[in-house]
């Protein structure tokens, strides 16, 4: 079992980096955002992938915030909505042969961990993109939480949607390291669950509005996984 789990990793891993080279080649071939789009459509299809959504998506929203689990969180959030996502990640991610360029060409916007000055470069490049009619989609766990519990959100977060009184619509996606976790060399098709929650206008006032945030998501999450057998 443990085998054949191992060979079903492999696949879908060739997929997503199959996917990836695709996404490269289109990018110069098609309007933005279709090559992403399109790309994350193809890794949903092609490793057997559902998705449940419960909530609608605010189509005034500026900022997206989600729970991280598994690689397939981008992939999947890029099927579930129609608009140009701006994603926010490590640097470090942007340093890596290929899989940076896959990250550069579509203006994602890297961040430098406990740097001041990648704040501020933070801060500049988002007002580029929302500029430009994107959506800014961070994980403001900063790294992926595959216990269950969300780790404490990045301050980065608050204070962009601070800054630009941004719309945030806050998503949790449900149990996705169940299903592709790169760590334990696993996957497995199946139905994943994603939920909008209501949507709000950052308030600076408020210094607690993100660590409120975080307790508010991982209420969502557990009462789906309590309510939901299928997830566990």
């Amino acid at each position: 079992m443990k085998t054949f789990a191992r060979i079903s990793w492999l696949f879908a891993t060739i997929s997503i980096f199959t996917s990836l080279a695709l996404m490269i080649v289109l990018f110069y071939l098609t309007p933005k955002p279709y090559s992403r789009k399109i790309v994350a459509w193809a890794i949903r299809l092609s490793l057997f992938f559902t998705i449940d959504l419960e909530g609608e998506e605010d189509p005034e929203a500026q900022m997206f915030l989600l729970n991280h689990q598994s690689d397939l969180d981008i992939g999947i959030t890029e099927t579930i909505t129609s608009r140009d996502l701006a994603w926010v990640a490590k640097k470090e991610l942007f340093d890596i042969p290929f899989f940076g360029l896959a990250l550069k060409l579509p203006e994602a916007i890297s961040v430098t961990r406990e740097s001041k000055t990648s704040l501020l470069k933070l801060l500049k490049d988002a007002k580029d993109r929302l500029e430009k009619g994107k959506v800014i989609t961070m994980f403001p766990e900063g790294t992926r939480s595959t216990k269950g519990k969300m780790l404490p959100f990045k301050s980065g977060a608050k204070m962009l949607a601070d800054k630009y009184k941004l719309k945030v619509q806050p998503i949790v996606l449900m149990q996705t390291a169940k299903y592709y976790n790169v760590k334990d060399f696993y996957y497995k098709p199946g139905r994943i669950k994603v939920i909008y929650m209501d949507s709000f206008v950052a308030d600076r006032k408020n210094p607690d509005w993100l660590n409120n945030l975080r307790v508010e998501m991982q209420k969502v999450y557990d009462d789906e996984l309590a309510n939901n057998p299928s997830h566990r």
